[in-house]
């Protein structure tokens, strides 16, 4: 029988890959980045070294096995060695019952001995890095899905809530399945935005909209101290997302934050593009976005300096604004923070596995039929990164015991995407991540070669422990492609939440003291780096009064040559 076994697996795995294999451009334009083709080159592989199927099924056979004997054993008091290993912080398998039922903990068992096997035989792959990756990827996801705790007959909790309910939670799940499917595209929604209006109880700091063009509004935030320090700040936000998670709720505001810390604040929102801003480049946000930014806050505050503080891709865009204006001999931009932001792409994280030559072309072909690249197919993106918790969670939640979604200001921000120019974002991601340009000095923009080496000013760095999007080690890598001293600033959170950062007692960063000199890696930074409980924010607004000027009154809100045009939160943040 050993023989057939390997033939019998090969049969299985070329099935399964003929399924999974993309045919086609209809396959492209739902899997862009090639996960489900990676996934079927893996299978096919995998089978083509007959000792690989043999092993994970060998392996796999052990621990079916041992399963019931465990399980036996715990019904009966002893403590045993669970037959796989169970990561303790899976909330899937937070309820007692995964431990203490015999029925439950074997199926809980048998899932994650399953998933261990796939994995093993996935991974035998002789494949590239890139592909492994997506394979990876798109067989995780696929054993999220087959969760048992995604099912209402293996999910214990949602049984006993049924139970206590008598049925009501069923009722109430059902309610919500059906209102995604018709209003949501059948994903459970993540989060009531209901309770939630920009303007009122997002976006709220008191500003007014001093300038437009066909790309921005600018804000000016109405002064909160008798006096103001004499160099204003502007916020460069991401354009793949709302300004306002810089201004996202009272009290939860790094904008209203500096705002009350003496600064005269200025903030870009950007036009959610339609189809026809489709040619809109890169070089565009750069002419209409910052640098006409700097000189309309010049006109009206009269300043000489200005400091900027960018997030993400805003951070990007700052880092070249400044070089840009530097080589053309324009010294205005003063310090520089950068918050969760990448400047030299060569470890992107998981978002590497959408951004290679292959994926990123399959895209921008895409992108060329609609136009823009709409903004549930970034979030999309996102999800897929954390399907458990931004996706399957809410299977669980919303579905099978009938809660409805959380209402939570940053879901709520999150929840209201953008569309990209198809030009721009083509080029931002093979400039980018594809070539990593900006890195190399090689990047043209404007009209100019961005050499980063050429920022001098002091640069502030944030960057965030479980940024799954910006890892901490490549943001750290800014240190060594400007040239002015950098602090680096290490915070609780992730990719958002470690931005709106107020005060609490969970919140905690680590920054090395007189660090005028960095070590090259983010590891020796780390060896030196001193943990203190509190918020960056504290000690952002430190630093940033060594070099923000002296007090003065503050300027008024526009000018004659830029009158207030309306009252903020202005009209692009609601398109």
């Amino acid at each position: 029988m050993a023989p057939e076994l390997p033939e019998a697996l090969r049969d299985v795995a070329e099935r399964a890959a003929s399924v999974l294999a993309p045919e086609t451009d209809i396959f492209e334009d739902v899997d862009v980045a090639g996960f489900g083709e990676s996934l079927a080159k893996a299978l096919r592989t995998s089978v083509t070294q007959p000792t690989v199927p043999i092993k994970s099924a060998f392996h796999l056979a052990g621990d079916l096995v041992r399963i019931p004997v465990a399980a036996g054993a715990r019904w009966l008091g002893r403590d045993v060695t669970p037959p796989v290993d169970a990561d303790p912080k899976d909330r899937r398998f937070a309820a007692a019952a995964w431990q203490d039922n015999p029925a439950y903990y074997s199926i809980r068992m048998a899932y994650l001995a399953s998933a261990k096997a796939a994995r093993e035989l996935v991974g035998s792959a002789n494949l590239s890095p890139d592909e492994s990756r997506k394979a990876m990827m798109a067989l995780d996801l696929i054993v999220d899905a087959l969760a048992p705790t995604n099912f209402l007959p293996t999910n214990p909790a949602a049984l006993q809530k049924a139970f206590d309910t008598a049925g009501a939670s069923l009722l109430k799940g059902a309610r919500n399945f059906v209102g995604d499917v018709i209003n949501n595209g059948g994903k459970p929604q993540q989060v009531d935005r209901s309770g939630f209006e920009v303007g009122v109880n997002l976006a709220c700091t008191p500003a007014k909209v001093v300038y437009q063009n066909e790309l921005m509004e600018l804000l000016q935030y109405e002064p909160q101290t008798e006096q103001v320090h004499a160099t204003p700040l502007l916020c460069s936000p991401p354009w793949i997302n709302k300004y306002y998670i810089m201004d996202l709720a009272p009290n939860r505001s790094f904008i209203e934050w500096a705002v009350t810390h003496g600064r005269t604040v200025f903030a870009i929102s950007y036009k959610n593009p339609s189809a026809d801003m489709a040619g809109t480049t890169m070089d565009d946000y750069l002419v209409h976005g910052p640098q006409t930014a700097l000189d309309v806050i010049e006109e009206i505050t009269g300043a000489q300096t200005i400091d900027i503080v960018g997030l993400c891709l805003g951070g990007a865009m700052t880092a070249i604004t400044a070089a840009f204006l530097t080589q053309q001999g324009d010294n205005r931009v003063g310090t520089l923070t950068l918050l969760n932001t990448m400047l030299d792409y060569d470890q992107p994280g998981q978002l590497g596995a959408f951004t290679d030559l292959k994926s990123v072309e399959r895209l921008e072909k895409k992108m060329k039929k609609a136009g823009t690249l709409e903004g549930e197919t970034m979030a999309g993106t996102f999800d897929i990164l954390r399907a458990n918790d931004l996706i399957f969670n809410y299977v669980v939640s919303n579905w099978l015991m009938g809660q409805p979604p959380p209402a939570f200001d940053i879901l709520a921000w999150n929840a209201d995407s953008t569309r990209m120019p198809a030009a721009m974002h083509a080029f931002y991601l093979k400039n980018f991540y594809v070539q990593n340009k900006l890195a190399a000095g090689t990047l043209e923009i404007g009209g100019a070669t961005i050499d980063l080496s050429v920022i001098k000013s002091p640069v502030y760095v944030v960057s965030a422990i479980n940024d799954h999007i910006v890892l901490w080690e490549s943001a750290y890598k800014t240190v060594n492609l400007v040239s002015g001293p950098v602090r680096f600033v290490l915070g609780s959170g992730g990719h958002i939440a470690g931005i709106v950062s107020p005060p609490g007692p969970k919140v905690w960063y680590q920054v090395a003291e007189g660090d005028e000199q960095l070590p090259a890696t983010g590891a020796e930074w780390r060896t030196t780096a001193a943990r203190k409980q509190g918020t960056w924010w504290d000690d952002w607004a430190r630093w940033s009064d060594e070099t923000s000027g002296p007090m003065i009154d503050p300027p008024s809100m526009g000018s004659a040559k830029y009158p207030v045009l309306r009252s903020g939160p202005g009209s692009y943040v609601k398109g």
